[in-house]
């Protein structure tokens, strides 16, 4: 992937996009997500978005489809990645597949936050031991879920009700930020404050097709809210001119 990727972030060290050392360039707060199913469309996606982006997400498709290389080939191009497969498993093993995480470079990461105490603290130490810059955050409430899903599955309560209990849960336990949608972010940060990273997918333009996704947001919208990053899949990388959007993206940012 690397010769086929012309740009390298000026100043790309993990240190840049840690929520506490964020700048006024509103591509600090995109992240651009890979769902695709190989390297080479990837690729494609990265090359058409040029420097209108620094970050990019591989998820599960992706890293199941082409596996770590992907991620190399991302991290020595000078992108950042955002590694979003969301661990969820017994302390040890979460802890293990951290610390293997942050031997590829990566700049963030997720864990399920309702995998437990034990389990996210046990990922934050693998973290902070492999690379104190690296940001774990912990998944709260998928955007995909309304409070009927949630009921099916055992949860009491609203579904700003769970955010906030997971939340809370994550960071006491030593995670750098959670993932949630931009409609709970507000009252995260009214409640737990503002020295931590909100990551808030299902962000959509305004107008836009839904898709998969229950809690939509704008751009703008999750920045007000309080998000500190916003993840964007299909409206760009699928649209006729990637690095179009994702400039429009980023002037709704700084509105």
């Amino acid at each position: 992937m690397e010769a086929a990727l012309p740009y390298r972030i000026p100043g790309s060290d993990h240190r840049e996009n840690h929520p506490q050392n964020q700048n006024s360039d509103p591509r600090q707060k995109l992240i651009v997500a890979l769902d695709v199913s190989t390297a080479a469309a990837a690729q494609k996606i990265v090359a058409a978005v040029g420097d209108s982006a620094f970050t990019y997400k591989v998820g599960m498709q992706l890293y199941t489809a082409e596996g770590p290389q992907v991620v190399r080939d991302l991290v020595a191009s000078g992108r950042r990645v955002f590694l979003d497969l969301k661990y969820h498993d017994i302390p040890h093993t979460v802890a293990s597949a951290v610390h293997e995480a942050a031997q590829l470079g990566v700049s963030m990461l997720t864990v399920h936050a309702a995998g437990s105490g034990k389990m996210l603290r046990a990922a934050a130490d693998s973290a902070r031991a492999a690379n104190p810059d690296l940001i774990v955050l912990g998944v709260t409430v998928l955007t995909s879920l309304d409070e009927h899903d949630l009921e099916k599955v055992g949860f009491r309560g609203t579904v700003r009700d769970e955010v906030l209990r997971l939340s809370a849960l994550a960071l006491a336990s030593g995670c750098n930020g959670i993932v949630t949608s931009a409609r709970e972010a507000s009252v995260v940060r009214a409640e737990l404050g503002h020295d931590f990273a909100i990551v808030t997918p299902g962000v959509r333009p305004a107008g836009s097709a839904h898709a998969d996704q229950m809690r939509v947001v704008t751009p703008a919208g999750a920045i007000a809210a309080g998000a500190s990053h916003i993840v964007v899949g299909r409206p760009i990388t699928e649209a006729d001119d990637p690095a179009a959007a994702a400039r429009a993206f980023l002037d709704e940012i700084n509105s």
